[in-house]
């Protein structure tokens, strides 16, 4: 006889620091054991994200069990340590905090690649662009539309 599939309660969706979970609020909502959740979420995350955002989506089940996956650290987090700066722009059209580099943006962009929804590394840059540019921060060599910027080149080039 093949096993009854667990009935899912709930999934959410929450950020913890690594290594540093603890139960609290945002746990007890989910409806789990969260000294047994904290407890496994630290140890997966002590060693190589120590200190660092970590977003987790956690699969709550009606038996009190749960799953959890985790994802790879925010590109704002990446981009606000990478520029070196505390907080980002309040106002993007006249704030420019920081500016980084485009190799910069593609080592981001190539630690996100699996939670991003791109097909190669060219526009996955065009993403972390695009979450910089609402931070005030500036990517140097990167072009948020390429195909506009190709057809005004070539309405100059015919004019």
């Amino acid at each position: 006889m093949a096993a009854k599939k667990k009935e899912i309660a709930r999934i959410a969706k929450i950020q913890l620091i690594g290594g540093q979970a603890k139960p609290g609020p945002a746990l007890a909502s989910i409806g789990i054991n969260m000294g047994e959740f904290t407890k496994q979420f630290n140890d997966l995350t002590k060693k190589d994200r120590m200190g660092d955002v970590v977003p987790c989506v956690i699969t709550a089940y009606t038996d009190k069990s749960f799953t959890f996956i985790i994802k790879s650290t925010p590109a704002s987090v990446l981009l606000k340590r990478t520029a070196k700066i505390e907080k980002a722009g309040h106002n993007q059209l006249t704030d420019n905090v920081a500016t980084i580099t485009k190799e910069q943006a593609l080592e981001i962009a190539k630690a996100k690649m699996a939670d991003l929804n791109a097909y190669d590394e060219e526009a996955a840059v065009r993403m972390i662009a695009g979450t910089a540019k609402q931070m005030g921060i500036r990517i140097k060599d990167v072009d948020l539309c390429p195909k506009k910027t190709a057809k005004l080149n070539a309405k100059k080039e015919s004019n």
